[in-house]
């Protein structure tokens, strides 16, 4: 069976235009910062509509994060056509303010799945990092749509 996709064709640009191509993404702000080699970061800038009724931010947000981010790191072993196949999220801390930074990793893969691990940040403004989550999940390669970049 030939490869479906060489991972070095699709850089950050490319990655940025899939994320901005996904709706939910835009509602949150989310925007992707460092793309390639088994590595992805996903930010969001923390606001209001992100927070739930006691000031935090919503768990929701948090697991979007590692689903997104998850996937685009394994998108950079498995290629642009892949779904989320399985996701674990554990809360650490509450986040507030400043930036969430989702970090993950591909820990594993073959031609077919990827394992990623991943680390959720909250960026103060003044710099000061505080890890509020963590999560591992897999993503497998799909059957590529007609003029889709990624099912992520």
């Amino acid at each position: 069976m030939p490869d479906l996709f060489d991972p070095t064709t699709i850089g950050l640009p490319e990655a940025q235009g899939v994320l901005a191509a996904q709706p939910f993404s835009r509602l949150l702000g989310a925007r992707l910062t460092s793309f390639g080699e088994g590595e992805a970061v996903l930010e969001i800038d923390i606001t209001d509509h992100h927070r739930q009724q006691f000031g935090l931010v919503h768990g929701g947000v948090l697991a979007y994060c590692a689903d997104n981010v998850l996937t685009f790191a394994a998108g950079t072993v498995l290629g642009p056509s892949i779904v989320t196949s399985g996701l674990s999220v554990t809360y650490l801390a509450a986040a507030r303010e400043g930036t969430l930074r989702a970090t993950a990793k591909v820990i594993a893969h073959d031609r077919r799945r990827a394992v990623a691990s991943v680390v959720i940040d909250e960026i103060g403004a003044d710099g000061s990092v505080r890890t509020c989550a963590t999560a591992q999940g897999s993503a497998v390669a799909s059957a590529p749509r007609s003029g889709a970049l990624a099912d992520t």
